[in-house]
């Protein structure tokens, strides 16, 4: 029998982004396909909703003006060890999201980015994560 858990119970998706229309966006087509999204216009704000509510998954942004990706990623890790967190970063700052996956998260995609690919590793994420907690 196959397990279902990923289609019946919505993924819950933190989107930590400074640029307000590209999380409105996102977060508008994420919901149309099901996925509960939560946003944050900055790592303070995103640390905040992290420390009270749980996600299944976070994207973040690699620049933003209060603080930038990695530092955010580095404190989620300590908060949340086993949410995975995909990177965002602009072209051309492609070494900082490799430091980010050598600091634990998922993996990274360069702004701007085709949504079903966002989805894919969203999808590739949560799916990793059920697994390791299944063993």
């Amino acid at each position: 029998m196959q397990d279902t858990r990923e289609t019946d119970i919505p993924i819950r998706l933190l989107l930590v982004d400074d640029e307000a229309g590209f999380s409105t966006v996102i977060s508008k087509r994420m919901g149309k396909r099901g996925v509960l999204v939560e946003t944050a216009g900055s790592g303070s704000e995103a640390i905040q909703l992290l420390r009270s509510k749980d996600f299944d998954v976070a994207i973040l942004d690699l620049k933003m003006e209060d603080m930038d990706g990695i530092e955010v990623l580095k404190i989620f890790k300590k908060m949340v060890p086993q949410m995975p967190v995909i990177m965002l970063t602009g072209h051309g700052s492609e070494s900082s999201a490799q430091e980010g996956i050598r600091l634990g998260a998922f993996d990274y995609l360069t702004k701007p980015c085709e949504l079903n690919e966002l989805l894919q590793k969203i999808s590739d994420a949560v799916g990793m994560k059920l697994k390791e907690n299944i063993k």
